[in-house]
């Protein structure tokens, strides 16, 4: 199944039910920092997010429980290659030093990445 990109309101409302994992409306509501939107705006993103398969819900009378069919791994997935093939020709390397140049990199991240290289070398052996 090809993941759809998500607007910022979008994933918004996804991030919330990827905490909460399940809720109604309102609950959803309850996370969002203020100024929150009506409730008919977050009620129609999240009509828009069923529609493009992102959230199912489960039905307790007119009343609907929203959870995420995709997971946030999975969209973190999508966002990253997206990312890396729109704005750096599909080029970790180039990904990486553009973070390097805009000082998004400290040290210890340094550290941590020349370990699971490591790791990732040991592993092929």
């Amino acid at each position: 199944m090809e993941i759809k990109d998500l607007t910022k309101a979008e994933e918004q409302i996804m991030q919330i039910l990827w905490q909460i994992e399940k809720g109604f409306v309102k609950d959803v509501m309850d996370h969002i920092p203020e100024p929150k939107p009506a409730y008919n705006t977050v009620s129609t993103i999240i009509r828009i997010l069923e529609t493009k398969g992102f959230i199912g819900h489960e039905a307790f009378g007119k009343a609907h429980q929203y959870h995420p069919l995709i997971s946030k791994e999975d969209y973190k997935r999508h966002a990253t290659e997206k990312l890396l093939g729109n704005y750096f020709e599909n080029s970790v390397e180039s990904m990486f030093s553009f973070f390097v140049k805009e000082e998004k990199v400290d040290l210890s991240d340094v550290d941590e990445i020349l370990k699971m290289i490591q790791k990732l070398k040991n592993k092929a052996k």
